[in-house]
């Protein structure tokens, strides 16, 4: 009977029902013997020979030899038939695999020549429509803010864009330091002091997870218990709106202020900071942004987002690595080691070591190894995966997630499009004093990491930037043609591979038809000179012989197994 409670039936028996059915089974057994017996075994029949009074006794004792022999020999033609059939089904099944090999790798190279082919394209397009896009906002905004890393702010300052925004007029530009929570306080303050002198700058935090006000809330138990207070806080937005609202007033008109700079450092999160909900796309990848997007704050301001700035190839391998959109795929991962490289270069080593917790390093191949492994980001066999990890340092430094700092400069040295008129100009319109008083009630507000456990980063300078989209198809023409030329390079060493091929067999037969043509005029040899001749040919076939066993070696394949 099938329990209430478990799934499957119980095959547990009763003690007196499991003997009976062995009792039968022994009497089934047992009636089967007796059965047999009954019947009893039939042995097979022995050949009973010639009997020795037949006529002809040895003739057909010799016949039935032979007709043996003929037996075993036929079975044996049939073996070897066999096996030279399956050897040359080896054969042709190695030779199909080759091409099919052949093939496959021809295949993967002519799709990764085409993959190439396509990414430069779209990279060539992306930046276009990025230059286009930049150049749009700019046009368009009255007043502009330039977003800077507080890690490194002058590494993300162009110039090339400043420079576009001081030749317009009635344009106005206000620096916002991003990311202030992962920097000492006493650094701030000096890039504060710094930055002050050429642009008005607006310490800034933004709120890195904002709720999307269109979508319902799920409240779970899970998510009950994370406080998401701390990420979604927001420094300084009340100071810029302030004084984008007080310059509004002194224009008595609406405004458009644009967000321009370089990517991943945050400034489609700080129009989500001061919109107060999720209004524009964020990711930790780079790129996210690809067009302009309107966002109406108020009647009297709408915010521009923009995406990042186009950095220029010609610049440091760290402004490169940090500035510009790496492609981390298989085509871009020379870029990311080399970015990496440069990064670890630009920082304090011992700091780096204390950070990621490593033993001491020779080089960067070395501390991406050490750090594969630290992690077990391990491929096949237990090889570190350098080049996930080298991606993941990228992500990590570019990102809001690593604690580093740079040095401001000792003398104040403004870029020659600045001057003194050009920067009293920029400064109108603007209450300086109640900037320094809101920055210092945002610099109390929060919380900032020691000197000691922050990172000592050395700044590459500023980084130029493309914003023409001329400029971007020069960069692309003039890559190309390098390609063009490395590709002829490439097919002229082949020709003359195979020039040389060709010479080598013209040599070798002109060297067959002399010593045919020598062997034809010799004249009558004498018996020392016969003997002599002998030798020689003794020698010539020992070499043909080897010559001969070399070429079998040689056609000899490993791959397959001959019987």
């Amino acid at each position: 009977m099938k329990r209430p409670k478990l799934k499957k039936a119980s095959k547990r028996l009763s003690c007196h029902k499991r003997y009976k059915i062995q009792k039968k089974i022994r009497e089934h057994h047992r009636k089967l013997r007796k059965e047999a017996k009954k019947r009893g075994r039939k042995k097979p029949r022995k050949d009973p020979g010639i009997p020795s009074a037949a006529p002809f006794k040895e003739e057909l004792l010799r016949e039935a030899e032979q007709r043996k022999q003929r037996l075993e020999e036929l079975k044996q033609k049939q073996k070897l038939d066999r096996q030279k059939e399956l050897e040359k089904k080896r054969k042709l099944d190695a030779k199909k695999n080759a091409t099919k090999t052949t093939e496959k790798t021809e295949r993967k190279e002519s799709s990764r020549k085409s993959e190439a082919k396509t990414n430069k394209l779209l990279d060539k397009n992306s930046k276009k429509s990025f230059c286009r896009e930049l150049k749009k906002v700019i046009e368009a905004s009255d007043v502009v803010l330039e977003v800077l890393d507080a890690r490194d702010p002058l590494g993300c300052r162009c110039p090339q864009l400043e420079q576009a925004i001081c030749s317009g007029e009635d344009k106005k530009l206000l620096l916002v330091l991003n990311k202030i929570d992962l920097v000492p306080k006493e650094n701030l303050e000096k890039w504060l002091n710094y930055l002050n002198n050429e642009f008005p700058t607006i310490a800034f935090k933004s709120a890195t997870l904002i709720k999307d006000r269109t979508m319902q809330e799920k409240v779970t138990k899970r998510s009950a218990r994370i406080d998401l207070s701390r990420n979604t806080e927001c420094f300084g937005s009340k100071c810029l709106l302030k004084l984008l609202q007080e310059h509004c007033k002194t224009r008595n008109k609406a405004i458009q202020v644009g967000v321009v700079g370089f990517p991943n450092v945050g400034k489609s999160s700080i129009i989500n900071s001061l919109k107060g909900g999720r209004a524009c796309n964020i990711g930790p990848a780079r790129g996210v942004t690809k067009s302009m997007q309107v966002v109406h704050i108020d009647k009297q301001m709408k915010i521009l987002d923009s995406p990042s700035i186009v950095a220029d190839p010609s610049n440091s391998a760290l402004a490169v690595a940090m500035r510009s959109i790496i492609d981390t795929g298989e085509s871009g991962l020379a870029n990311v080691l080399e970015g990496i490289d440069a990064i670890l270069n630009h920082c304090n080593k011992q700091q780096v070591m204390m950070f990621y917790s490593t033993p001491d390093f020779r080089n960067t191949e070395e501390f991406l190894t050490l750090l594969a492994q630290k992690r077990g980001m391990l491929k096949k066999g237990g090889v570190p995966d350098t080049e996930n990890i080298a991606k993941l340092l990228l992500c990590d430094w570019t990102g809001a997630k690593i604690s580093y700092h740079s040095q401001p400069p000792e003398h104040q040295r403004p870029p020659l499009y600045l001057t003194k008129d050009k920067i009293t100009e920029m400064q109108k319109g603007f209450n300086l004093k109640k900037l320094e008083e809101e920055n210092t009630t945002t610099l109390t507000a929060l919380k900032f990491p020691n000197l000691a456990s922050s990172i000592t980063f050395q700044s590459a300078g500023m980084t130029n930037g493309t914003i023409d989209e001329n400029k971007v198809l020069l960069e692309t023409g003039k890559e190309e043609e390098e390609e063009e030329e490395t590709n002829f390079t490439e097919s002229g060493d082949d020709q003359d591979d195979v020039e040389e091929e060709e010479n080598i067999e013209e040599e070798n037969n002109i060297q067959v038809t002399e010593k045919a043509n020598l062997g034809k005029q010799q004249p009558r040899r004498t018996n020392p000179e016969k003997q002599i001749a002998a030798e020689d040919r003794h020698s010539n076939t020992l070499l043909h012989s080897l010559d001969k066993m070399a070429d079998d070696d040689d056609a000899y394949d490993f791959n397959t197994d001959y019987v």
